[in-house]
């Protein structure tokens, strides 16, 4: 089964409080739920109308795992904390064979 990544990018922050109780449950969420994160900031660079957001990038052993990650308590938790604090683009894609 191939592998499965998370990727968070943040269009923008209106809060930086409720961003920062985000950051402080989703990352322990995520690694109990098998998340490795790999990259997560601000990019070195964008291209091609890319936009210099905070980004996340977080493998999983499978796309099932990763969804199965969204929807954890600990993640929904995680997610009632930052509120309306970010407007967000979150896709789980599969790894290229």
């Amino acid at each position: 089964m191939p592998k499965a990544y998370w990727i968070n990018t943040f269009r923008s922050i209106s809060d930086e409080e409720k961003l920062a109780a985000y950051i402080e449950l989703a990352g322990p969420a995520m690694r109990a739920a098998g998340g490795t994160f790999l990259a997560r900031g601000l990019p070195a660079q964008a291209f091609e109308s890319g936009l210099l957001e905070r980004t996340t990038l977080i493998e999983f052993d499978s796309v099932d795992a990763a969804v199965a990650a969204y929807h954890s308590p600990a993640y929904q938790e995680a997610l009632r904390a930052l509120g309306d604090g970010a407007e967000r683009d979150l896709r789980i894609i599969e790894a290229a064979a």
